[in-house]
């Protein structure tokens, strides 16, 4: 197709060609003679971009009514053939630009010295297990500021199925909760995980609790809403589910707390779903055989300071207050020595 754009002030006028003169090509006929080697170029260079700007899309819109049959040709085809994608290939070319771009993000962990393995799955076996596991949020947050990072090891096996985390605050606990959704979440997808070796379960849904701002607007108050969304976990869950909590019940008392929690975890435990059980509540972590009690460590020679490892042992019930306090010089003598001075 050719067409001429007559452009005058602000007004462009397309029509199709007549008998127009090619100047340019006159032009250059007649400086041939002039030519001497390689001169500069004072053309004007045109970007081509791929989007049309207002007025590339005004004058196609009149090309196109100069020559509706084209026109209207392309538009049938298009419309015959606007699906000629198939489904699985769309899929596939979407899915494996994500797994291309995941193994360039976790290229810089492992110049690093991080693990990232292919683990062993399975639909049916409840016995998982994980060597120097690490958060990758996380990581990439103490990567950038150069801090080191801990790994941590986990497992279980026979009739164990709940992790119950437990210790003083900012600890690791909720990084380890964060920890074990990842793991088994990139292992469903078919990406490799962190850490040296791992065989994990193949979920059919992964549910999580973290605590959330509280929404005046449903007129729940924070006890109710743990309710509600717990209760809506344990009306979804199956056996082949894992379920994370992270703090449950903690605007209640202790002896409320414990009540509450403790029916939770006995209906995951008749469920037989994979849990991990961040809580306060110390007698949570030996309520039957399913639970495992894993406690985040503290530095022997200085308590306030977190190692960040977890290890299976029985809570202690140390939250390592006093250690803390003792630090920031805000104990009852500290207070009361700088008072008075």
């Amino acid at each position: 197709m050719r067409y001429c754009l007559n452009v005058k002030g602000v007004s462009v006028r397309v029509r199709k060609p007549e008998s127009e003169i090619d100047y340019s090509a006159e032009v250059e006929r007649t400086f041939e003679k002039f030519k001497r080697g390689a001169v500069k170029s004072y053309l004007v260079e045109f970007h081509d971009f791929q989007e049309m700007n207002h007025v590339e899309a005004a004058v196609l819109e009149l090309v196109a009514k100069l020559y509706p049959e084209v026109f209207g040709a392309l538009d049938d085809f298009c419309a015959r053939n606007g699906n000629y994608v198939d489904p699985k290939i769309a899929a596939f070319d979407r899915e494996v630009q994500f797994y291309v771009g995941y193994l360039e993000y976790i290229e810089t962990f492992k110049q690093a010295g991080l693990s990232f393995c292919y683990p062993e799955v399975s639909s049916t076996k409840k016995a998982v297990r994980s060597v120097d596991g690490f958060d990758l949020a996380l990581a990439r947050k103490l990567l950038s500021e150069k801090s080191s990072i801990v790994c941590n090891d986990f497992h279980l096996k026979g009739p164990e199925r709940i992790f119950v985390v437990t210790g003083p605050n900012q600890g690791g606990k909720t990084t380890f909760a964060r920890t074990f959704g990842q793991l088994h979440f990139l292992t469903s997808i078919g990406c490799p995980v962190p850490g040296k070796e791992a065989r994990l379960f193949l979920f059919d849904r992964l549910f999580t609790h973290f605590e959330k701002e509280e929404d005046i607007t449903t007129l729940h108050g924070k006890l109710e809403d743990d309710l509600v969304r717990i209760h809506d976990i344990l009306g979804h869950a199956t056996p082949s589910s894992i379920v994370i909590m992270n703090e449950i019940f903690t605007s209640t008392t202790l002896h409320d707390a414990l009540f509450l929690g403790r029916n939770v975890m006995e209906k995951l435990a008749e469920l037989d779903a994979l849990c991990v059980c961040v809580t306060f509540v110390d007698e949570l972590a030996s309520l039957n055989e399913k639970t495992v009690s894993l406690v985040s460590t503290v530095d022997p020679e200085n308590p306030a300071l977190r190692t960040f490892k977890l290890v299976r042992k029985p809570a202690d019930g140390r939250a390592y207050a006093m250690a803390i306090a003792r630090q920031h010089r805000l104990t009852h003598a500290d207070l009361k020595k700088r008072m008075a001075s």
